[in-house]
């Protein structure tokens, strides 16, 4: 009988693609970088093909066609899961890791923001950690700051760029005046993009991270259901240029925010000033800001994804494993999580950004203006622009701070003008 030795810890890694080869070349360089002296190897992997080309080697290791059953060997001590998604194989094999009292990391945003909560119970009731650093902002620590370092702060709000795919097209429509879909062509053609990129673009991907990250700040369970989502889909180049002209730039903003009537998660492309930490966030960067009765005002930044990243934050979480960290996964145990209430719409107010395109007549403005005093909005700033490539005079309005629902009342008669030539484009102007 050969005796396993306790100095060594084996893992099982679940998905095989650019994260997970990434892993298998840290652990084989350092499978000594845990603080507690313990040396990580890699005993199993599976993957959807075992023949499918990888950045690294894994004919070393011992291959399980079903990610499940690796899971549940007996030959693993922590499973890792980075097959991604929110159902089908990942979840099972994750819910499989856990039954087993296995301790689990994962990078899989979607699982932990659908299922945090079910998982979280059944990790305390095995007395297992489940850790999921990787899943948020890739190699930058925003999980460990809100669940670690701000433990004993009250939060009052959290905004932040959480999706690079998304921050890349923006930085590069208002640097090269190119539009959404030629930038989106582009950002595919350099990998930044999936062919299908719905679930970036779309603001999924963002909403499920701020979900994530709502819940580790207020002290509730993962909510998808409370998630109001918006992607970049309407954001055109005129809006873009616009917004500048006003001092601001627009940006795929994911904020969660506590009020009287609750807390609030959404995902939408907001007005940014120009000075604010956000709006200075280019590229495929991601940022975080925090607002903290005792902390204050903090930001993060940093590379939110790519292969290396992310697999060094699996590695920080690995070393958490070792080091016997145990501690609930959210704020408080499970069975006292309770969901996040989400505050009556009509009740949320925020300034909006409304851009027209009218035609080029007399008494266009006064019944913009008389319409936006009957809804009871008042104008906070007016521009009217010439521009050479618009069809029609584009007239931008802010408003003073009103009710959600009134903006859209408004935005609706203003629609029905007849001296409108497209529909009205409202973006909300960040409160951050």
């Amino acid at each position: 009988m050969t005796l396993r030795n306790p100095a060594v810890r084996r893992l099982g890694v679940a998905g095989l693609g650019t994260v997970g080869a990434a892993l298998v070349k840290l652990l084989a360089a350092r499978g000594d970088f845990a603080p507690s002296g313990e040396q990580v190897v890699i005993s199993g992997v599976s993957a959807r093909s075992r023949a499918a080309p990888r950045g690294a080697d894994v004919s070393p290791y011992v291959w399980f066609d079903d990610p499940v059953a690796l899971a549940r060997s007996p030959e693993i001590d922590i499973f890792v899961e980075l097959i991604g998604g929110s159902e089908g194989v990942a979840r099972a094999a994750v819910a499989a890791a856990l039954e087993a009292g296995k301790p689990v990391v994962t990078a899989n945003k979607a699982l932990i923001a659908h299922h945090g909560a079910a998982l979280a119970a059944l990790a305390e009731a095995r007395g297992v950690p489940l850790l999921f650093e990787a899943a948020v902002m890739g190699g930058t620590p925003a999980v460990k700051l809100l669940r670690e370092a701000l433990v004993a702060d009250q939060i009052y709000s959290i905004a932040g760029i959480l999706n690079g795919t998304c921050n890349y097209i923006l930085t590069e429509m208002e640097q090269s005046g190119s539009s959404f879909s030629q930038v989106l062509k582009q950002a595919q053609a350099l990998g930044y993009a999936e062919a299908d990129p719905t679930t970036d673009i779309g603001g999924f991907d963002a909403a499920h991270k701020i979900v994530i990250l709502a819940a580790l700040a207020f002290g509730g369970a993962p909510d998808w259901g409370a998630a109001q989502v918006e992607g970049l889909e309407g954001v055109d180049l005129l809006d873009i240029r616009l917004a500048k002209d006003l001092g601001y730039r627009i940006k795929l903003v994911a904020a969660a925010a506590r009020s009287a009537g609750g807390v609030s998660v959404r995902v939408h492309p907001m007005l940014l000033p120009l000075d604010h930490p956000l709006a200075r966030a280019d590229g495929a960067l991601n940022a975080l800001f925090i607002q903290a009765e005792n902390t204050g005002r903090m930001f993060i930044q940093g590379p939110g994804a790519g292969p290396g990243p992310t697999a060094a934050a699996v590695a920080a979480d690995l070393a958490d494993v070792l080091a016997g960290a145990q501690r609930p996964v959210f704020q408080q145990p499970a069975v006292k999580l309770s969901q996040v209430r989400a505050p009556v719409p009509k009740a949320l107010a925020t300034k909006a950004y409304i851009r027209l395109i009218v035609r080029d007549e007399p008494g266009v403005i006064a019944s913009v203006s008389e319409t936006l005093a009957e809804c009871g909005l008042s104008i906070d700033s007016f521009l009217q622009k010439h521009m050479e490539d618009s069809r029609g005079v584009p007239i931008v309005l802010t408003t003073h701070p009103a009710a959600e629902s009134v903006i859209v009342d408004a935005i609706a008669r203003i629609g029905a003008l007849p001296t409108m030539i497209t529909p009205p484009r409202m973006l909300r102007i960040a409160n951050i």
